[in-house]
């Protein structure tokens, strides 16, 4: 039953004509057309009042630090240079526009100045190193050569970080191979499995996260070389770098396994699949350049620790290849038996192999990208052109069989008792294939 409003309008015998039901139809232009907003370029008023706030700042900042009140030094002029240029810019933007614009403006260059702040200190770090490193980086020697024969007051022309860096490449390998199937098996399971022992699981490696470095070291040095080992090796030093590095590579993996979507599985198990093939096909697939992120991740934090390579590793100045006897020294290792010595040369040397390291980083860091970067579906050419053979193969293969289901079908339709068409060309196909197998048993050669 229907109920009609005072105000609702009365349905007539046009209205409920479908001929002249109402449409909707795009309006036509009646006048000129406005201008075309520009959304990727900033407007002058904008931008003046960025670079007036800006520059209006640094005047009251120096005339305040230099001729109206004693203040002095330069942290104190940036901060109240800055302060002031958002006082300023908020001033500026609230002639022209409401308090919501003005509210977003000075948010917005809030968040950019974090992001500037954030990217300056990286870069002053890395900078730093390098030029402080820079006196024993020029020196070849120094990426070729031990320590065995070179001494504290010996110039830079002599020693090197040789063993430092294949100390560091073998133990990191090491632990690499342990943790990177262990933590993305284990985020696997806090995703695909879940349950109560999942929530322990998840607990105990949030609980890892925070552990103090010097505290893994401890625990390799009870466990391996006081117990097993009795000597200080790479391999106790993997064991003790893989302690560091299994709870970020796991959490992270969780985090980015969590981000595949749901309908991607449906849609895997509406095919059939099962659940472990449906994980290394689609959900390892799809979050492959995630995965590689976590790994950079905890290989850049095992591969700077110094505290539990500094109980389990040992020092020395010669090149040790076997990471399961003697002492193998790392980089962070290295870096902080040079800082030691007052020697400037031996300095030197510290800044160096820090920079060394840095760039080590680095050259992983751009390597996993290579590797892991693309996104899922994305081939390289080897792999295009395989799967174009492998395309080729499969439609030869299908046609194939079409054929021969045709030839079958026809066969089977001919009237019984009468021989085919084709019955000589099939006998002298035989009769060829026959002597050409017995001329090539008799004769192998």
């Amino acid at each position: 039953m229907a109920i009609l409003t005072p105000e609702a309008p009365t349905a007539t015998a046009r209205d409920e004509s479908p001929r002249h039901a109402s449409r909707t139809s795009i309006p036509r232009r009646t006048g000129a057309v406005g201008e075309r907003r520009d959304l990727r370029t900033v407007p002058f008023g904008d931008r003046f009042d960025l670079i007036g706030s800006g520059a209006a700042a640094i005047a009251v900042s120096t005339l305040m630090f230099g001729w109206l009140t004693p203040m002095t030094g330069v942290v104190g002029w940036v901060v109240l240079s800055f302060i002031g240029f958002l006082g300023i810019y908020a001033v500026l933007t609230a002639m022209r526009a409401d308090r919501l614009a003005i509210s977003e403006r000075v948010m917005t260059a809030l968040f950019y100045s974090a992001g500037v702040l954030l990217l300056g200190a990286l870069a002053f770090v890395v900078f730093f190193t390098l030029v402080r490193g820079s006196s024993a980086l020029f020196h070849p020697n120094f990426f070729t050569e031990t320590m065995k024969l070179a001494g504290p007051l010996d110039p830079l022309t002599m020693g090197g970080i040789a063993h430092a860096i294949v100390g560091t490449l073998i133990q990191i390998s090491i632990a690499l191979t342990i943790t990177i199937p262990l933590g993305v098996t284990t985020a696997v399971f806090l995703n695909e499995i879940g349950g109560r022992f999942a929530r322990f699981v998840r607990t105990i490696s949030d609980a890892m996260t925070a552990l103090p470095s010097i505290v893994a070291g401890l625990f390799v040095y009870a466990a391996v070389v006081t117990l097993i080992t009795n000597q200080r090796s790479g391999f106790a030093a993997s064991l003790a770098i893989s302690v560091m590095m299994l709870p970020i590579i796991i959490r992270a993996s969780d985090v980015v396994l969590r981000l595949v979507p749901h309908n991607l599985r449906e849609a895997s198990y509406a095919l059939g699949t099962s659940r472990w093939r449906t994980v290394w096909s689609v959900v390892l697939p799809t979050s492959r350049s995630g995965l590689v992120t976590a790994v950079i991740l905890g290989t850049a934090r095992g591969i700077g620790e110094t505290s539990p390579v500094l109980l389990t590793s040992g020092v020395t100045a010669e090149m040790n290849l076997n990471p399961f006897s003697g002492p193998m020294i790392s980089l962070p290792l290295q870096v902080f038996d040079f800082v030691k010595s007052p020697e400037p040369s031996m300095i030197a040397r510290g800044f160096g192999a820090a920079a060394t390291l840095v760039l080590l980083v680095l050259t992983l860091f751009i390597v996993a990208r290579l590797i892991g970067g693309r996104g899922p579906g994305q081939l390289s050419d080897r792999q295009r052109r395989a799967a174009s053979a492998a395309s080729a193969r499969d439609l030869v293969r299908i046609e194939g069989e079409s054929a021969a289901a045709a030839s079958r079908a026809g066969r089977r339709s001919m009237p019984p008792g009468r021989p085919p068409e084709d019955l000589e060309r099939r006998l002298s196909l035989r009769a060829l294939t026959a002597r050409f197998h017995r001329s090539t048993e008799e004769n192998p050669s």
